[in-house]
């Protein structure tokens, strides 16, 4: 496996992150299997990381698990026939497109706007859904324009701004730790809070760089933490763990005690209960990844009970 240009694949999610993608394996026999998936996101640039999801109902769940890796395929907008043969129940979805082995060795589709070929870090199962969890070891783009799809119809580049259906107001909150302190902020209501940005068009990468420089602080992106819905706001929320230097003097806030008892400002109960977990969990050196909602959900981990 090639290493990754953590600076090349930063661009390449941020042009290629609202495709229709064709996620695509090697199964134990040494055949192709693939599905079609509306979405994956961006988890780590260093190490490069990925992940997709796949229903817990599928035919293909344990072939996928057990395989070696996967490859993400993100669909050019003139592929819109590849989309449906793979999102059906067809019994040679390969047999009608053409596709060859990526550096890593999973399948990658000819013609498409962009692949990403990773060995499997990890399989999480989380409620109806297990997420894939893959170390990217290769990608790549074309000049072809992607294809999307959004409430039931395929978009493309050619669709305006304002014939496009606004998407989730999703919300993300950067958990920036030094030394066994945490960044806490204003949060205008007479509390504290954890910084937090808006995730507009421009995407995630775009939006915590923006929230960096506002802060004033030098940390680097890091591990998803938390990924809960509240559905009284209507918001989505994803929290990362954001490393920063021990001598990190930030622009706005301060540094708190990462410990339950100097939490008590923190005026957001579903806030402060993730900082209380984080707290527990930086004394035991044992980490999960959150999914839920604001008030219900599981705590995932790994085998050896890290979590990524």
């Amino acid at each position: 496996m090639t290493e990754v240009d953590p600076r090349a694949l930063r661009d390449a999610f941020g042009c290629f992150m609202t495709g229709v993608t064709v996620v695509t394996a090697i199964d134990p026999a040494g055949n192709p299997l693939g599905f079609t998936a509306n979405s994956f996101a961006s988890v780590s640039l260093d190490p490069p990381l990925l992940l997709v999801s796949i229903a817990n109902k599928s035919a293909n769940l344990e072939a996928f698990r057990s395989a070696r890796g996967f490859a993400v395929n993100i669909l050019a907008e003139s592929q819109k026939d590849v989309s449906t043969t793979f999102a059906r129940p067809v019994a040679d979805r390969f047999s009608t497109v053409e596709w060859r082995r990526g550096p890593v060795g999973a399948p990658l589709i000819q013609g498409v706007a962009a692949w990403f070929d990773c060995a499997m870090e990890q399989a999480i199962p989380t409620g109806d859904h297990t997420i894939l969890l893959g170390r990217i070891g290769g990608f790549g783009a074309s000049p072809h324009p992607g294809l999307g799809y959004y409430r039931g119809a395929y978009v493309t580049p050619s669709a305006t701004a304002q014939e496009l259906p606004a998407g989730p107001d999703v919300v993300l909150s950067a958990i920036i730790e030094s030394v066994g302190r945490v960044l806490l902020v204003d949060d205008g209501r007479g509390g504290t809070s954890v910084p937090m940005v808006r995730v507009g068009r421009a995407g995630i990468q775009a939006a915590l760089a923006g929230l960096f420089e506002r802060l004033k602080i030098a940390a680097e992106p890091g591990s998803v933490y938390s990924v809960y819905e509240d559905a009284q706001l209507g918001t989505q929320h994803i929290a990362l763990r954001c490393p920063a230097a021990a001598d990190c003097v930030p622009g706005q806030g301060a540094f708190v005690e990462l410990a339950p008892d100097a939490l008590d400002d923190v005026t957001d109960p579903a806030l402060r209960i993730m900082l209380e977990r984080l707290a527990d969990e930086s004394r035991m050196g044992n980490f999960g990844t959150y999914f839920g909602t604001h008030e219900k959900g599981r705590v995932a981990r790994n085998a050896e009970g890290q979590a990524r």
